[in-house]
């Protein structure tokens, strides 16, 4: 410290002896020793230091020389951080003082430095900000106010930007002091004074008061209504649409009195005065979006007429298809001239037209539900002005139907069924009746000089066939000349061949081969020079549309008649030059390796002669570390080619080298390696030894674990294909691989395509006939783990079904074992204890759904004393595996279910249970379903029977065995489930209700244009007077709304209104209860409110296009004061509503944060119990993550209420940790998404 001093002190009097000289050189050099010492993070200042380096800086901000100044200014930045907070404001003082002077070179200096003070100013120190922002804003205002010198106007304008824009909530006592001395301003004769007063007012919104901001739009509309003059106007109009454009979210109330005003002065004949009125109303429309609706038609017309709006060019209607249009000007600029005779300085007109055209795109982009209006009106007249003569103008109108398209997009993404989208007045099929009017209007486009509008056209032409796959496929040929041209050397620039090889490559991989065959011979030579070119850029992109082409000319999974032969060498030489080459741009290393795959794959039959120096090639890029991932999956194209191309030659090589990969630290090389392999021991097994394979299989034992089953699964079927094509490989398999597989079988995560993987592989070893692996032996090996005394404990349930389904697997491919299996399992009683009894029942049971074991007697018997065991799950599995062997034998099962049922009443659930298990193993297949239709009636009339049960469990099985079997009879049975809605029974109805959601699923199936008939019908049980049936209608609705949106998408108007209904808290719900002295308070209400708002949380996802946005944010502040499981679920709905309405949000802010304020605030009571304390915890979590997604929310922050609480939250130790946690949380997932190291190392 003593030594940063010393140095400190030195340097003061060293600047101090060189400001005394004549000579600037040393006064430079001084202060930029000044400088680098204030930059140091290490450097604290004394009070005599800091007051000597202050009063020194501002000695410096006066110097003579210019650069000295700059320097001087500068260093203002980093010791504003260093400097007591009296030293800040003493500067400040000092450049308030110097920028009112008559020096304009000190003035200047001095503004500058300001700035520099605001922007190096600490956000997380309010205090000194404050003090500081207060001292400036006093000087600032009354610069502003005297209006004797423009230019210190303009810059205490700039500054108070500045000081809002970053300050505004820490200044609000000057706001109305700031006001009253900006609005004189917009009066101001200078325009320069004027729009910097327009920026200063629309910062000042962000953040001022709502009565301030009452008085503000008083003072705009008055002043509109007055019309001064058309130059006042203009001014007033283009601060409305600032004031909207940063303050939206307040500016809702006034739209209905502007709208008008603005449309009134849109019709006065000045050019200038339509532009802003333009503006100002695709300000409205994008900042509010709900208020603005009503006048949207009135909007649409204006930008309509307008956008046409050329009085000084008359456009000639030239014939777009003529051949001749396609021809394009003389390379000496032949249209030059005739461009020249219409240009006019003066004209104006252009910026209206742009200022419509981004009107019409605001519009577009936020009513989505206006698109098949759109497509009506807009559409076309966007498509008659492509031809606009002025560059700037044409783009943005392609920019405005882009927008259209893009929200085409989005529409289909969200409804899962394309039927809506699709009907006559669908947008998607009139886009489809609109697609050769684009064409034709684009196509003559597309050979235009300016490369913009090249860019634009294809742009939008992507968009198109990314909307619509396949809708070029009849022009082509009116496209192929333009993309000839753009690809051309003298006609473009480098981004213009990019864009265009993009082009192509969208357009072949959304369009069928045959469409390209007849341009194949002009395409490919400019696509190949591409290849050739110097840019690395270019030619990356020019190899992934080589590869594409490839596979247009010779398709190896369909026949294709098309000549591809004189084509060949060039592709190939073309690839082999870039493939060769060792010092390229990392990308083309890899687009070459892909491109040759792809060459070698297609066309390696015609490559014989060129394998053997090729295929080297190959391995070269396995051992680099850079490009092996690349060239791994290249050769699995190659080892899958039908076309069997010879791989001898390096198959060696490539095995020890695969081997290796398989222990390296890079995930997506495993799973890409173990792909490989497994296409190499199918393709290539004739030609394979044992040897070949060693170094591989001895890396996969530690491939075999739950930690990764994707890994696992692919480790599992390559050692299927070898047991399958080289048995005698894992001939010594017992040693290290088998004990890890029985250790991965045990697994409670072993499910799904890892399970049928380890079923293939045991089907496949046992099939091997290996030594030491027979059947007996395998059993032996998997019953081990059960039988064994002192794991009986530790087996999960879905571990012992693991094991009994490769018993099963393997009984059912051995002859004879499949009946002797069950029949010695049976005869043993099922073993002794619970572990054995629940792993022989699944063997039996999995046996049973591929084998008839009616012949076993005793099968049935053990499984039915097994409904009386004290053991839960022995009867749960009891009385699955009855159900699973019900389905390889119905008729003889089916009675002995129904009879036991009659007969013995308690084991009702289990035996339901049991049916509703074999009813759905049948309705899973169309085999099952063909065998099950004869029994449907008399198994319908039996579960009709138990639709009074008391108990409510039974019910809902019931229930879902009548909606599985509705799927089987849709026509017989839906008839029935809907009479059953009629029925006076609450029971009735809701098991009607219940069934009618196991009917849906997110899979098309032959149910569903009955269901998208009359689940309206089921869904009206939302206003039934029973709770219990309005809360299965709203899980029903949620089950619809997640799995097959399209059925409840056009019923929304009528169904949201009871859905809001249902989220109400009803005190006629509420009851209290007795607990001996205690009452507490039961909410009979609260699973239906629960439902209802998770049906909320659904329809965000699959619906939102659908939803009044300010409707349903309503609903969503209440549920933020519910109950603490309403609470949690409406925190998650505020965190995905800030993403995707941010507008809509940022209106109801204040609304939203209060809630969250109160319970982020909330202490719990010292004596509560330990799980309230938990609950309380979590409670603060949830709503932290809600803030911080509403914090990231352009000028969220700068909204008082947000600004408050984030005050609250930093001042308060406990809620700063865990906002910073979840900042911290927020900004690596973000980070993490993009990455690819993380996932390959993950």
């Amino acid at each position: 410290m003593a030594s940063v001093s010393y140095q400190i002190s030195n340097l003061l009097e060293k600047v101090s002896s060189y400001m005394m000289s004549n000579d600037k050189d040393f006064r430079f050099m001084a202060t930029n020793d000044l400088m680098t010492e204030l930059q140091k993070d290490s450097i604290k200042l004394d009070d005599d230091s800091e007051r000597k380096v202050v009063k020194m800086l501002l000695r410096l901000l006066e110097d003579k020389n210019g650069e000295v100044q700059n320097l001087a200014v500068k260093c203002l930045g980093p010791l504003v951080n260093k400097v007591k907070e009296y030293q800040v404001e003493t500067i400040v003082d000092a450049l308030c003082t110097n920028m009112v002077s008559e020096k304009e070179q000190l003035r200047d200096i001095s503004s500058i430095g300001l700035k520099t003070v605001i922007s190096e100013l600490p956000l997380a120190s309010s205090q000194l900000a404050g003090n500081v922002c207060k001292r400036i804003t006093g000087r600032l205002s009354a610069a502003i106010a005297k209006q004797e010198d423009v230019s210190v106007q303009l810059e205490a304008l700039d500054i108070l930007a500045d000081l809002l824009s970053r300050f505004g909530t820490l200044i609000v006592s000057f706001h109305a002091t700031i006001l009253d001395n900006l609005l004189p301003q917009l009066a101001s004769p200078r325009q320069a004074v004027r729009k910097r007063t327009i920026v200063a007012l629309g910062l000042l919104v962000m953040s001022c008061h709502p009565s301030l901001y009452t008085k503000l739009m008083l003072v705009m509309q008055e002043e509109l209504d007055k019309n001064s003059s058309i130059s006042t106007t203009r001014t007033y109009i283009q601060c409305v649409a600032a004031i909207c454009r940063q303050a939206g979210h307040r500016f809702g109330e006034y739209v209905e009195q502007m709208v008008p005003l603005i449309a009134k002065y849109s019709r006065e004949d000045d050019d200038e005065l339509r532009e802003f009125c333009m503006q100002a109303f695709e300000a409205f429309v994008q900042r509010c979006p709900k208020e603005i609706s009503p006048h949207i038609p009135l909007i649409v017309n204006l930008c309509l007429e307008y956008i046409t709006y050329d009085p000084n060019y008359n456009y000639e209607e030239e014939p777009l298809d003529d051949d001749n249009a396609m021809e394009t000007e003389d390379e000496d600029g032949g249209d030059e001239d005739g461009d020249e005779e219409y240009s006019d300085d003066d004209d104006m007109s252009w910026k209206v037209r742009r200022a419509a055209a981004k009107c019409l795109e605001a519009v577009i982009s936020t009513k989505r539900e206006l698109l098949p209006e759109l497509y009506g009106t807009v559409s076309p007249a966007l498509i008659s002005r492509f031809k606009e003569r002025e560059e700037n103008v044409k783009s943005d109108i392609f920019h405005a139907y882009m927008a259209l398209l893009r929200q085409t997009r989005r529409i289909q993404s969200v409804a899962v069924e394309p039927d809506s989208m699709d009907a006559e007045d669908g947008p998607v099929i009139m886009l489809q009746n609109q697609v050769p009017t684009i064409v034709k209007a684009v196509h003559k486009q597309m050979r235009e000089k300016s490369i913009k509008t090249r860019q634009d056209c294809l742009t939008l032409l992507r968009e198109m066939v990314i909307v619509l796959p396949g809708c070029l496929a009849s022009h082509i040929p009116a496209l192929v000349p333009g993309i000839l041209y753009s690809l051309g050397d003298k006609n473009s620039s480098s981004n213009m061949k990019i864009d265009t090889l993009s082009f192509i490559s969208s357009l072949v991989s959304s369009h069928e081969p045959t469409v390209f065959h007849p341009h194949i011979p002009a395409l490919l030579p400019p696509v190949i020079a591409a290849v050739r070119d110097g840019f690395y850029k270019i030619t990356a992109e020019a190899l992934l549309v080589l590869q594409q082409l490839v596979q247009v000319i010779r398709p190896v999974d369909r026949p294709c008649n098309f000549d591809f032969k004189p084509f060949t060498t060039d592709l190939y030489e073309c690839t082999l030059h870039r493939l060769r080459a060792a010092d390229i741009d990392q990308e083309v290393k890899e687009r070459a390796i892909s491109c040759m795959g792809q060459i070698i794959c297609n066309l390696g039959d015609y490559l014989q002669d060129e394998l053997p120096k090729c295929l080297p090639i190959f391995l070269e890029r396995l051992r680099n570390e850079i490009t092996r991932l690349t060239t791994v999956k290249a050769l699995t194209k190659v080892a899958g080619s039908p076309l069997h191309i010879n791989l001898e030659p390096v198959l060696l090589g490539a095995m020890q080298i695969l081997g290796s990969f398989l222990r390296k630290n890079q995930r997506a090389l495993k799973l890409a390696t173990l792909t490989l392999l497994d296409v190499l021991v199918r393709s290539y097994h004739k030609v394979m030894d044992q040897s070949q394979l060693t170094t591989v299989i001895v890396e996969l034992p530690a491939l075999l674990s739950e930690t990764d089953l994707h890994i696992a699964q692919l480790t599992l079927t390559l050692l299927t294909s070898v047991a399958q094509t080289l048995p005698m490989a894992v001939g010594n398999i017992g040693g290290e691989i088998l004990p890890e597989i029985l250790v991965l079988v045990k697994s409670p995560l072993l499910q799904g395509a890892a399970l049928v993987s380890m079923l293939d592989f045991f089907q496949a070893l046992v099939q091997a006939n290996l030594p030491g692996l027979s059947f007996a032996e395998l059993v032996k090996l998997l019953r081990q783990p059960v039988v064994v005394e002192h794991s009986a404990a530790s087996l999960h349930k879905q571990a012992l079904h693991s094991l009994a389904k490769c018993v099963a697997a393997i009984a059912l491919i051995v002859p004879g074992e499949a009946l002797n299996v069950p029949s010695q399992l049976a005869a043993s009683k099922l073993g002794s204890t619970n572990q054995e009894r629940i792993f022989n029942m699944y063997t039996i049971g999995e046996i049973g759904r591929h084998k008839d074991l009616s012949g076993i007697a005793q099968v049935s018997e053990v499984l039915l004393a097994s409904f009386s065991s004290a053991a839960e799950e022995v009867k749960s599995v009891a009385a699955y595996s009855l159900g699973s062997v019900a389905s390889g034998n119905l008729n003889h099962y089916l009675g002995t279910i129904m009879s036991e049922m009659k007969a013995k009443p308690k084991k009702e659930y289990l035996l339901l249970h049991s049916l509703k298990e074999m009813i759905s193993y049948q309705a899973s297949t169309a085999a099952g379903r063909q065998a099950l239709q004869p029994h449907v009636p008399a198994i319908w009339q039996y579960l009709y029977e138990y639709r009074e049960c008391a108990e409510e469990g039974t019910r809902n099985v019931v229930a879902e065995c009548l909606g599985k079997l509705t799927l089987i009879d849709p026509d017989t049975l839906m008839p029935h489930l809907r009479d059953s809605l009629n029925s006076e029974s609450a029971h009735m109805r809701t098991i009607a209700v219940t069934a009618i959601k196991f009917t849906i699923s997110d899979q098309p199936q032959a149910i569903d244009p009955l269901l998208r008939q009359h689940i309206g019908q089921f869904l009206a049980a939302l206003k039934d007077r029973d709770p219990n049936v309005r809360r299965v209608a709203l899980v029903a609705f949620n089950s619809a709304a997640h799995n097959k949106p399209s059925l409840v998408r056009d019923l929304l108007d009528e169904i949201l209104p009871q859905l809001y209904e249902e989220t109400k808290v009803k005190r006629e719900l509420i009851r209290e209860v007795e607990m001996g002295p205690f009452k507490h308070t039961v909410d009979d209400g609260l699973d239906i409110r629960k439902a209802a708002f998770e049906c909320m949380y659904t329809l965000l996802d699959s619906c939102m296009d659908r939803l009044d946005v300010f409707a349903f944010l309503d609903h969503v502040q209440n549920g933020l004061r519910d109950h603490y499981d309403i609470k949690m679920l409406t925190y998650l709905m505020v965190s995905r509503l800030s993403q995707l309405f941010p507008s809509a949000v940022l209106q109801r802010l204040v609304l939203l944060v209060e809630p969250l304020k109160k319970t982020c605030t909330t202490k719990v009571k010292a004596n509560s119990v330990k799980q309230e304390f938990e609950k309380q915890d979590e409670l603060k979590r949830s709503a932290m993550r809600a803030v911080s997604a509403l914090l990231a929310i352009p000028s969220a922050d700068k909204n008082p209420a947000m600004a408050e609480f984030v005050t609250i939250i930093k001042s308060t130790p406990e809620l700063q940790i865990i906002f910073e946690s979840i900042q911290k949380d927020s900004s690596l997932a973000a980070g993490g998404q993009d990455s690819p190291t993380m996932m390959d190392l993950s």
